[in-house]
């Protein structure tokens, strides 16, 4: 006779989900990829790894049996087409991926999809779907330009009181889709456009997916939202030094963990002829 759990888990909502990621987050990406595997409570149809046509990751998405998707294939512009930097900080590479999952309606092809960042691991359960409802995660840290954007773009004020700037969210196909063309009809232009357009490119943290995707929602369908506390926790440390009892002790107070490395932000006399990592 199957468990409980087995038949919850059958019942649950089928989700694709997609990760965005470069060959720096080849040292991360297994453990991101076996925490979701192990954590998502839910049936995983597709794991699409969007990023740089590269010998290593095509072969880690076949070692690891994810979907390989080129990330110049997926949108109408590229890295080289943004131009978000100063003298000193570089944040075109940043931009471009979260732009890679706005388009993970035409990407995916389950009615829901996981986006989860390539440095940030599970390690407690997670169900993204209850009772009718997606479950957000929040916290109470925020940037206020990701919120003047916001208004530029949308064309009113943010009405959530906490920050949906939490690493991973699910995402549906068909809200997602509305948003972009209300984005569209608004601004007279493509959805991307309109977005580095109502950016302020001279702050380097102008813009947040999670943020967006998230007040939309909010705005539009709050009943439809189950609103909890993240509890992430960055660790500037590779993920693989962590070990099993010091991963346990997390896990009785944190959700997920972040394993950040934000050298790839700062401009370099090499990287100031390019369009700079994320």
């Amino acid at each position: 006779m199957p468990s409980a759990n087995k038949v919850r888990i059958r019942h649950a909502v089928t989700i694709d989900v997609l990760i965005p990621a470069i060959e720096k987050d080849l040292a991360t990406l297994p453990y991101v990829i076996d925490a979701v595997r192990t954590h998502v409570k839910h049936p995983i149809g597709r794991i699409l790894i969007v990023a740089p046509k590269k010998t290593r990751i095509l072969d880690f998405c076949r070692k690891k049996g994810c979907t390989f998707v080129d990330e110049n294939t997926v949108l109408p512009i590229t890295k080289k087409d943004i131009h978000y930097r100063s003298r000193k900080w570089e944040r075109s590479g940043w931009l471009f991926q979260q732009l890679l999952k706005l388009n993970g309606d035409k990407l995916c092809t389950a009615d829901y999809f996981l986006v989860i960042d390539a440095d940030t691991v599970l390690i407690a359960p997670h169900r993204f779907r209850e009772k009718g409802k997606t479950i957000f995660y929040s916290r109470n840290w925020s940037q206020p330009q990701y919120f003047t954007t916001y208004r530029k773009l949308m064309g009113k004020k943010a009405a959530s009181a906490s920050s949906f700037v939490t690493h991973y969210m699910l995402f549906e196909r068909s809200q997602l889709t509305q948003m972009k063309r209300e984005i569209e009809a608004k601004h007279q232009k493509p959805w991307y456009s309109a977005i580095i357009h109502s950016m302020n490119r001279t702050k380097q943290f102008a813009f947040s997916e999670f943020e967006t995707y998230g007040n939309y929602l909010y705005s539009k369908d709050r009943g439809g939202m189950k609103i909890q506390k993240a509890r992430n926790k960055g660790l500037h440390m590779n993920a693989g030094q962590l070990s099993k009892q010091k991963l346990n002790e997390l896990a009785e107070k944190y959700r997920s963990l972040s394993f950040h490395k934000r050298k790839g932000y700062v401009r370099t006399p090499s990287s100031k002829s390019s369009a700079g990592g994320r």
